[in-house]
């Protein structure tokens, strides 16, 4: 694949202007693009030139774009276009990249959200429900997106929820494609369906199951199941049971407790059948009601008529023989079997080895059990992290630190750990320890040229404190007028430091200009915005300052200042006064003539 930089500049199909890189994965790159013909702003996938080898993928590809390309909902990412392009590799070679393009969405991925921390029940409830919106469409459409998971989730900055990359999956999993590429495709195995795990034919039930594993991690901050390999998760998908999500985060409710494990039941059969009932009853949790008990009526699959189960052995011989005799015949069928004398006795043989059991394991010292079945989180708030954390490893706990502002807690602290402390989990569980890192950062506010009154109330409102005040001569700036701060405006600093303000006196600093050349007086004068009059004496030459009206040292803003200097022509009368105010003197010597 050509990469970036050299996109960048690159004319796909004759219509779409490629721009930035934008997003990456294991099966595509994404593109910000012009369509130049309508003249409108899309995101263009380019899929990996290693997918396009395979014929079938080719064709698979183009029809499930097609059908991706007839849904419009607003809960659904528009798929405008797809088609494949000649790219030439570095060797010179040329292959095939088949591309999508598609609405360009402003926003952030689920799984960016979802790394900040768990969601707030309210919200992570709305998201869902717009996940489910654009699932119950799609699956009426006939197409089973096979993909759910937080990289396919787009939260708009306005908080709408688009679900992407409808068809994709499917184009791959039906196609020739290798068991890597293939994976990579359909996705980490974290949000896997049993019945994908298990390699068997997927439908639209298999969607909410992934979304109900999605609804789990919003909620909770990680996945119901997480293993050292891809293998292992998708062993625990099919064969472990998932907690309850209240006891990752105590303060989710039993009626979404219900919803989470009703969505990741097993079998197929057992969780919800279409989006719109789980969508249902996710409105009702977030109302705060219990949802209703759901019942299959559809197939009572899961029923035994006369001892034989339907879904296995349902048009079997076996299966025919056993349904189509009758009462009497069935009755006779019997067996030889012990007198009914011993059948008691073994039983109450079982309860006696049964109650040993249980007596034994009720007395077990509970110090010898718990270790390995559970850990309490201990309270390490307001401990050094490096001392709280060890704690936490020590307890066969794995610390997972996150940084926080507290005007508080001093920063290197400890403020709190999600699980709480005393809540009991897992050896081996993430704790997550948010860190003091002090006060909170605030930006000096721009009191530059306000009062010292003004000044001090805008420092005090951003939680500053205000410390020394100084004063300094200015030509420009009136008495009592701030001229700057230190640290300087715009910094960032901690909430509560101290800002020194310097502010003008009213004064400024005139320097001495006698003996100096009435050009150079004048130029030196000037910027200090004094009035300046130039008086010239004739009774001596040279063109030197004799005399300045104001004496050199501090003296109030705009005064009024006469220089006296030598005009050059021995024995005339008194030069003739020029007043110059903010402009520079007579630089050429010639202020007055005899």
């Amino acid at each position: 694949m050509i990469d970036g930089t050299a996109q960048g500049a690159r004319l796909l199909a004759g219509r779409y202007q490629l721009g930035s890189l934008i997003g990456r994965g294991g099966m595509s790159d994404v593109h910000i693009a012009t369509d130049a013909r309508l003249g409108r702003r899309v995101a263009v996938k380019l899929l990996k030139s290693s997918l396009a080898s395979d014929p079938v993928f080719r064709t698979r590809f183009r029809q499930e774009a097609q059908a991706a390309a007839r849904m419009a909902h607003p809960t659904i990412v528009r798929v405008f276009d797809a088609g494949e392009e000649s790219v030439t590799e570095p060797g010179g070679g040329e292959t095939i990249s088949p591309f999508i393009v598609m609405e360009h969405v402003e926003g952030r991925l689920l799984k960016d959200v979802i790394a900040d921390g768990p969601i707030d029940p309210a919200e992570a409830t709305r998201i869902v429900e717009g996940v489910l919106t654009a699932l119950e469409y799609s699956h009426r459409a006939g197409v089973v997106h096979r993909d759910i998971k937080p990289g396919n989730i787009m939260i708009t900055n306005s908080g709408q929820v688009k679900v992407m990359d409808f068809g994709i999956a499917r184009a791959v999993s039906d196609s020739a494609a290798t068991v890597a590429q293939t994976s990579t495709i359909l996705g980490t195995a974290q949000y896997f369906s049993p019945e994908q795990a298990r390699g068997e034919t997927v439908d639209a039930r298999s969607d909410l199951y992934s979304t109900g594993v999605v609804l789990f991690e919003m909620l909770t901050g990680r996945a119901p199941f997480r293993g050292d390999s891809p293998v292992a998760v998708a062993y625990q998908h099919v064969s472990e049971a998932p907690v309850a999500p209240s006891t990752l985060v105590p303060s989710i409710s039993p009626a979404l407790d219900t919803v989470v494990l009703h969505a990741l039941a097993k079998d197929r059969f057992e969780r919800f059948q279409t989006a719109s009932d789980f969508r249902a009853d996710v409105a009702a949790a977030a109302a705060g009601q219990v949802p209703p008990k759901r019942v299959d009526t559809t197939s009572d699959v899961t029923s035994t008529l006369f001892g034989v189960n339907p879904r296995t052995t349902a048009g079997t011989e076996a299966a025919m023989r056993q349904l189509s005799v009758d009462d009497d015949e069935r009755r006779n069928r019997t067996q030889s079997r012990p007198p009914v004398a011993w059948i008691w006795a073994g039983i109450a043989v079982l309860a006696v080895v049964v109650a040993s059991v249980l007596f034994w394991a009720f007395n077990l010292e509970r110090t010898q059990l718990a270790p390995s079945i559970s850990v309490t989180v201990a309270d390490v708030a307001g401990q050094a992290y490096e001392d709280g954390a060890q704690r936490l490893i020590d307890d066969g706990l794995t610390p997972n630190p996150f940084r926080e502002a507290s005007a508080d807690v001093p920063e290197g602290d400890i403020l709190r750990t999600v699980p709480a402390a005393g809540v009991t989990v897992s050896p081996g569980q993430e704790v997550r320890v948010y860190v003091s890192t002090g006060p909170p950062t605030v930006q000096i506010p721009n009191i530059d040229r306000l009062a010292l009154a003004d000044a001090q109330a805008a420092i005090e409102a951003a939680g500053l404190r205000v410390g020394t005040i100084s004063a300094e001569n200015s030509p420009n700036i009136r008495k009592d007028i701030v001229i700057r701060t230190d640290p300087a405006v715009g910094a960032e600093v901690r909430e509560g430091d101290t800002i020194a303000i310097v502010i003008s006196s009213g004064l400024i600093t005139v320097p001495d200009v006698r003996n100096l050349p009435v050009g150079d007086a004048t130029a030196q004068l000037s910027p200090l915005q004094l009035q300046i009059r130039v008086q010239g004496n004739n009774g001596c030459s040279g063109g030197l300052v004799t005399n300045q009206s104001l004496a050199p040292g501090d003296q109030p803003q705009n005064s009024e200042i006469t220089l006296t200097w030598c005009s050059g022509v021995a024995g005339g009368s008194t030069g003739e006064t020029t007043e110059t105010g903010d402009s520079s003197g007579p630089g050429n010597g010639n202020g007055g003539n005899g």
